[in-house]
């Protein structure tokens, strides 16, 4: 898989210095003030804890977005930028203008996304990052980003006296700035405004770990200069509350259902407001050479707004630097690297998949198989009566009866729980599969979208994008899963243990029966509405134009979906020449 197109800022995009205390924050505004800087006061605003991006307008176009990277070099995510709705693909200023701001997850958006997603996210941090760097824009749409911008590096023929006069910019241009964006006059308005930021922070719609000051002269900030790191006229508070530092004892490397290998620290017991942290989440070793964290070295840990606790950084030089393992810790087999993760592919011998594939196949939202949890499971392996998921429908009582913890009753549980479990719907079992990529939600879409299970198992990644919100990514992992002659083989094994589908007609018989249609422009009526009365009568609705696609109804401003669907033969009609053709539907 290609990976982003590299880019080298017009300008450096600077990190900034960080205090994490009022008696640091204070000998910089003493600075500021012996300097003579402060005259015009303070500009404060939120932190965010999200992923820094740059835009570029030219002409009033959006024409490129980029990851901070180093500060130096990023990557072009200008795809992924354009799914978020809050950042405007055309602005009312003709020169060339750089915007820099962030791009977050907001916490609505995470709590959506988990409710349906195979993996769910462990902040909203992470979920911006990874959504904002994954090359499938529709997975960047998909987590409902939001962007708030906060400065200018460059804005053709226009001098901006202060940083009010920038945030008054931006705003007029369209783009979002935080409401809590505030003018200082001195330090003890800086402090009322730390006490105004953390009372506030756990009602934020967005993640944030500090705030950001700036002094609103522009015209002396170029006298103040950089250092090679930060910019001297503007520092980060950090909140101390939820952050602390403690010692990285150890590195355990679990392996998941999907056979990724991931890192977790043990670190040194810390209190974060009153819990009790020994564990942390890191993500791959990526993240670890990143945060620069050793064994037996210091770390900066943060648990925020009741999330998994997350080392930030390592502090300091001391510790040994943590090797990358090439086998499985599990079964000692050769690790194969997808990106930035190190994957087993013993996905039959090694048994810690094994265990959280039966896991989540007879979990709630699954089988819905009671009585199967995690740790029955790894017992009925170790017992030997479980190699793969299909061996839970060969189960015999004596064999269960055998076990320690397992009396009649709790026998008999089991096996009727299984025998249950047998009749179930299209949807749930899909989900159950454990494929790659595909919570709840996109198993609705595949079961809504495939007659049978055969017609989903046979597909090919090309039919598979033409559905609602299922990229190339997802496509892909689809299609390995049923092509892997251990994984995709033990399904029809599963099917010939006595498995009754129920496939759920969700779509009426209609006049645009098996028709494919897409959507664009501004229509008469909310999308929303006008999709369900055309799924009414029959039709499929796609987020995008192929060949496989029977028509596009277009609205005013059509654009791209437009113009793709007249170079491939689709047929583009207006909401009044359909309602001639089909009778007044919408």
């Amino acid at each position: 898989m290609e990976g982003f197109e590299k880019f080298t800022h017009e300008k450096p995009l600077y990190s900034l210095d960080k205090a994490r205390s009022f008696e640091r924050l204070k000998a910089w505004c003493d600075r500021m003030h012996a300097a003579g800087a402060d005259d015009k006061g303070y500009m404060a605003e939120l932190k965010f804890d999200g992923l820094t991006i740059s835009l570029t307008y030219d002409d009033g176009k959006l024409t490129r977005a980029v990851t901070r990277g180093n500060g130096t070099v990023g990557e072009v995510i200008t795809e992924q930028v354009v799914t978020i709705s809050t950042v405007p693909l055309s602005i009312p200023f003709t020169g060339h203008l750089v915007v820099q701001g962030e791009g977050l997850m907001p916490y609505k958006s995470l709590k959506k996304y988990n409710e349906t997603a195979a993996e769910p996210l462990k902040n909203p941090r992470n979920g911006a990052a990874g959504a904002l760097r994954n090359l499938d824009p529709k997975e960047t749409r998909r987590r409902r980003l939001t962007a708030y911008l906060y400065n200018l590096t460059d804005a053709e023929g226009i001098v901006f006296k202060t940083d009010e006069e920038i945030k008054a910019f931006l705003k007029e241009q369209g783009f979002l700035v935080h409401p809590m964006t505030r003018r200082c006059e001195d330090f003890h308005g800086i402090l009322d405004y730390i006490d105004e930021v953390e009372n506030a922070r756990d009602r934020l719609d967005v993640m944030i770990d500090g705030i950001v000051l700036k002094i609103n002269d522009v015209t002396k900030r170029e006298s103040l200069g950089y250092t090679v790191k930060f910019p001297r006229w503007a520092i980060a508070y950090k909140f101390e509350a939820k952050e602390v530092v403690t010692k990285l004892l150890d590195v355990e490397w679990n392996v998941g259902r999907t056979g990724k290998v991931t890192p977790t620290a043990i670190l040194a017991p810390v209190d974060i407001d009153g819990v009790t942290i020994q564990r942390a989440t890191l993500n791959n070793y990526d993240d670890i050479l990143r945060k620069d964290v050793r064994i037996g070295g210091d770390v900066l840990l943060r648990r925020s707004n009741d999330v998994i606790p997350e080392i930030l950084e390592g502090i300091g030089e001391e510790g040994d630097r943590i090797e990358m393992i090439t086998k499985c810790p599990a079964c000692a087999t050769e690790l194969v690297q997808k990106g930035v993760h190190s994957f087993c592919p013993n996905t039959i011998g090694c048994e810690p998949q094994l265990v959280a594939r039966i896991d989540h196949f007879a979990s709630r939202d699954a089988m819905d198989i009671t009585g199967l949890s995690e740790k029955t499971a790894a017992k009925l392996i170790a017992a030997d009566l479980l190699h793969e998921i299909p061996d839970i429908y060969a189960l015999k009582r004596e064999e269960l009866m055998g076990l320690e913890g397992f009396g009649e009753k709790k026998a008999d549980n089991l096996l009727n729980a299984i025998e249950e479990s047998k009749k179930i719907s299209f949807k749930r079992f899909i989900y159950a599969l454990g494929i790659g990529q595909v919570g709840i939600k996109t198993a609705g879409d595949l079961a809504d979208h495939f007659a049978d299970f055969d017609a989903l198992a046979k597909a090919e990644e090309a039919e598979l994008v033409t559905i609602e919100e299922i990229g190339p990514e997802t496509a892909r992992e689809i299609r390995l899963f049923f092509t892997d002659p251990v994984i995709g083989g033990y399904v029809h094994d599963v099917m010939d243990a006595g498995i009754e589908l129920i496939y759920e007609q969700s779509k009426k018989s209609g006049v645009l029966d098996g028709m494919t249609m897409v959507l664009t422009g501004t229509l008469s009526r909310p999308r929303s509405e006008v999709k369900a009365a055309l799924e009414a009568e029959g039709a499929k609705v796609t987020g995008s134009v192929s060949k496989n696609t029977d028509l596009v109804l277009a609205g005013d401003a059509a654009g791209s979906k437009a113009e793709k669907a007249e170079k491939l033969g689709v047929p583009v009609l207006s909401e009044e020449a359909f309602n001639r053709k089909w009778g007044d539907l919408l």
